[in-house]
């Protein structure tokens, strides 16, 4: 991907969209426009958090370790931007990344992200935004989960023989 090429996918991305010319640039310039294949970790449960990416074109699945077992937790596609809870909270990675089908994204350095967030209040406005959406689709998953117990708790209590 050529610089004006990364500068126009950064523009068309809510997020970067009313950054000024010269911090859009600085974002391109520190980007590094990445392919993975269908099944590629983009990165691992407990790796280090250096990086924020942007899928520009496919989409990826969140995978959580359960019992020794790696489970799918979710998926995300165009335009959204993941890693970024990492980055904040300075913490390791909390989940496994990984393409499904043919996944391009660009991966932004934690240092240009962070300093593109204190630095521009509509990005952090955005990024609360954004870290707001994952909340309210977690909560909304985790509901969902458990009126599912519930059901297979009731079908299983209800075969029991007195």
């Amino acid at each position: 991907m050529q610089y004006g090429d990364a500068v126009s996918v950064l523009r068309s991305v809510p997020l970067f969209a009313n950054l000024d010319l010269a911090r859009l640039k600085l974002l391109a310039f520190s980007s590094t426009y990445l392919t993975f294949e269908d099944g590629e970790a983009l990165f691992h449960e407990g790796d280090p958090a250096d990086s924020v990416y942007m899928i520009d074109e496919g989409e990826v699945e969140i995978c959580a370790q359960s019992d020794g077992h790696e489970i799918s937790v979710g998926r995300l596609g165009r335009k959204e931007l993941f890693g970024e809870m990492a980055i904040f909270r300075n913490s390791p990675r909390s989940a496994t990344i990984r393409a499904v089908g043919l996944v391009k994204v660009l991966k932004i350095d934690a240092d240009v992200f962070l300093g593109m967030v204190t630095e521009n209040p509509e990005s952090a406005l955005g990024v609360m935004r954004i870290l707001s959406d994952k909340l309210a689709r977690l909560t909304e998953s985790f509901g969902e989960a458990e009126d599912r117990i519930r059901t297979l708790e009731s079908v299983a209590g209800a075969g029991k023989v007195s």
